[in-house]
């Protein structure tokens, strides 16, 4: 049986928005033309710089969002203070009735991919612009962050630890999002219990700190309540003071059969060479170490010779690695089955409700994407096998109950990181790893 996310949401989503959604929707009553049969699509024209591709991720949030789009007496108590009459009890009416369509959570994406589509009256479509746009584009980067720095780390144990170099309320999905491209686990309770993210956590400063009394630091002591409390398993942080000192304190309070020590400060590459080395000395050889500290995917792949078995990771990762956002937006592409397009210089659009499809070798890399009118016939090829990108999501205002599980997605970002061509997973800037083709 598929599982689905159980966010715990506010009463309504409804307010999650820009007050020009709602001032459009009513000038759309009040002349007639709210009710025009539309398509709006999601889409980044271009990836942030340096990336070679995107990770669209936030489905699963957006679709609990939109069930809890709902104007009650709260938020219309909010909105009619700028709305006509006419406007707000349309509102308090609202209901999404239409389809929505979109890339799996987890798949890869594009410049121009049409990864979610959404179809219904103008009305009942303009207003989940902002609510969407927020969601994917958050999601989206930190995904797209995350999956980087997961194949920098080729294969190690990856931590999420960003919660205190983010918004609360963003970070249980910033946990979310670095699960899903790969991560292992999160030091964020609330995305342990929201979204089932395994838990993780290893010692503060603060603690090897609290054990220092006017004779000098007591280090020995910190590590030994630790692990009392926590097992031998426990990880311990050996950098507060000399971290020469503290590893030889931590395998002399725990024995040489310590979970981990953890580094998160200096040299790391110089640091863990040496740890290494006297943890071996001493006799724990199946220690692990663990660094943190500054981390992103540069500087995760500039480790990967060193002896490090696992990275946590925040700042970087819950601010998307310098592209905090994805860049989608949400466009207006047909009007009652005419295309329409945006002309406005370097922010086009290309008109008509679309489809894609992705190509790949029969060993299973990808090569080429195509957009095309989602009125005419899917392209064929006997070269290449071809893979239909746009999923039904929503039917009717119902959402589809057959959804993706966080797990289904993570497996499904495992296997678009494996299909990319090689020089598609470098950390250097470049071209987009597959080109897009859009046929008319």
């Amino acid at each position: 049986m598929t599982t689905v996310d159980t966010a715990h949401v506010a009463t309504s989503t409804a307010l999650l928005t820009d007050q020009y959604e709602l001032t459009m929707l009513a000038a759309a009553l009040a002349d007639g033309s709210a009710h025009r049969q539309c398509t709006f699509e999601v889409f980044a024209r271009r990836l942030p710089h340096g990336r070679r591709y995107g990770i669209a991720a936030g489905a699963g949030r957006m679709l609990d969002a939109l069930a809890e789009f709902r104007f009650r007496e709260p938020e219309l108590a909010i909105a009619e203070k700028f709305l006509d009459a006419d406007a707000v009890n349309w509102l308090r009416d609202y209901e999404f009735r239409g389809d929505i369509d979109g890339y799996r959570e987890g798949e890869l994406y594009f410049p121009g991919s049409p990864i979610v589509s959404v179809r219904g009256s103008f009305a009942e479509c303009v207003v989940l612009e902002t609510l969407i746009l927020s969601i994917l584009n958050h999601d989206s980067a930190i995904a797209s962050a995350a999956a980087r720095m997961v194949s920098a780390a080729s294969g190690r144990r990856m931590i999420e630890m960003g919660s205190r170099r983010t918004h609360e309320l963003a970070a249980p999905a910033s946990a979310r999002a670095a699960y899903l491209a790969g991560f292992d686990a999160t030091s964020n309770l609330e995305a342990v219990r929201r979204y089932g993210v395994p838990g993780a956590g290893t010692s503060a400063h603060a603690f090897t700190l609290l054990h220092s009394g006017s004779d000098g630091a007591h280090e020995a002591a910190a590590f030994r309540g630790q692990i009392e409390a926590l097992g031998v398993g426990t990880t311990l942080l050996v950098d507060t003071f000399d971290i020469t000192q503290g590893v030889a304190t931590a395998i002399e309070v725990a024995g040489p059969e310590l979970g981990g020590v953890r580094i998160d400060s200096g040299d790391l590459g110089v640091l863990a060479r040496q740890v290494r080395d006297q943890l071996d000395a001493l006799g724990a050889t199946r220690t692990r170490i663990v660094v943190s500290g500054d981390l992103d995917e540069y500087a995760i792949a500039a480790l990967r010779a060193e002896p490090v078995d696992a990275y946590g990771v925040g700042t970087s990762l819950v601010t998307g690695s310098g592209a905090p956002t994805a860049g989608m937006v949400y466009k207006l592409v047909e009007v009652e089955g005419v295309p329409v397009a945006k002309r406005s210089s370097h922010k086009e659009s290309r008109g008509g409700t679309k489809r894609a499809v992705r190509l790949s070798r029969r060993t299973g890399t990808i090569v080429e994407e195509i957009v095309y009118p989602a009125s005419g016939p899917a392209p064929e090829t006997d070269e290449f096998e071809v893979r239909d990108l746009l999923t039904p999501m929503v039917r009717g205002g119902k959402i589809i109950d057959d959804r993706p599980s966080l797990r289904d997605s993570r497996e499904l970002v495992a296997r678009g990181l494996i299909s990319l061509p090689w020089e598609g997973l470098k950390l250097s800037p470049g071209e987009p790893a597959i080109p897009t083709t859009f046929l008319q």
